[in-house]
């Protein structure tokens, strides 16, 4: 219940921002209608454009929060090669497509094919974002991955652990861990919430 709560209350304040910016855009197209617009300065419409961007940067602030918050509430979900449900458990790209869902952003099935979505992100802890994805594997392609939660730390469902697990994201290297290949961004900059488009 707590997760349709959350994704209805991030939904109603994309849908808020979104009116904000028809109704911004609007005046031009209705003037050109004929229709009767009280004048505004330029002043007056720079501010206007600054609240907007700023309504925007709040809700891709509470989107990568929710995300956080999602991924959080399956930590110790028993690991299923799969899964892709809390009840029948997760694979590493399973758990990442039931979280996004959760807000209503698509995202294909394998870790191989999340890697494409999004924007790429420097490899840099210092650059990640909370709900940036991180993907990991040896070779031309990913085989695993992860939620980056904040602090260097990533949420994913381990195959070795038996479960959806936070860990750290730079760890000595050993046989069992996968080496970091680099990070997605599917959520825009701090001044819109619009999901990056696919790049293949």
């Amino acid at each position: 219940m707590a997760f349709t709560t959350d994704a209805s209350r991030i939904r109603l304040k994309l849908l808020c921002a979104a009116t904000i910016m028809a109704f911004v855009a609007a005046p031009a197209g209705l003037a050109a209608q004929g229709a009767l617009q009280p004048a505004r300065s330029s002043e007056a419409m720079a501010v206007e454009r600054r609240m907007d961007f700023g309504v925007f940067g709040m809700a891709a602030a509470t989107v990568r929060d929710s995300l956080v918050t999602l991924a959080r509430q399956q930590l110790g979900r028993r690991y299923v090669l799969g899964g892709t449900t809390p009840d029948k458990g997760f694979d590493c790209s399973g758990l990442i497509r039931y979280v996004l869902a959760k807000l209503d952003i698509a995202v294909p099935r394998t870790a191989a094919q999340q890697e494409g979505v999004g924007a790429t992100v420097a490899k840099d802890t210092a650059v990640l974002r909370p709900g940036d994805l991180l993907t990991f594997g040896r070779g031309n392609r990913a085989t695993h991955i992860g939620i980056y939660v904040g602090d260097g730390r990533f949420i994913h469902a381990s195959s070795h652990a038996g479960q959806v697990v936070e860990s750290r994201l730079i760890r000595p290297p050993a046989r069992l861990i996968k080496p970091w290949r680099g990070a997605r961004r599917i959520l825009a900059g701090a001044d819109s919430v619009m999901v990056a488009s696919s790049e293949g």
